[in-house]
């Protein structure tokens, strides 16, 4: 897993594929550096992930909670368009918004 943390902010760049074994292995790790951090933006970048399944949306939900309870602001970068679809679908956006490229 990789990340950068600076500004306030920690990146999560998330692996090309979202599912069971990403979620399982990664959860606790994030949610370390969530707590560990000093941070006031949380962004997941999508510019690498070609695939995400259920387990994925359940992933984010969960890292946005943890967030929330600590008035961090959670945010999704940069989705493909198959990406883009399923998290629209999933309401996900209600939670976490999408920040475009710049």
């Amino acid at each position: 897993m990789k990340y950068s943390a600076a500004n306030n902010t920690l990146i999560i760049y998330l692996d090309e594929e979202i599912d069971e074994s990403y979620s399982q292995s990664n959860r606790d790790k994030i949610d370390d550096l969530i707590e560990s951090s000093n941070i006031e933006k949380l962004i997941f970048d999508f510019t690498n992930t070609n695939f995400m399944d259920s387990t994925g949306i359940g992933f984010l939900i969960g890292r946005y909670k943890k967030t929330k309870k600590q008035n961090i602001m959670s945010y999704i970068y940069n989705p493909n368009k198959h990406l883009e679809k399923l998290l629209t679908l999933s309401g996900i956006y209600q939670l976490m918004p999408k920040i475009n490229q710049n």
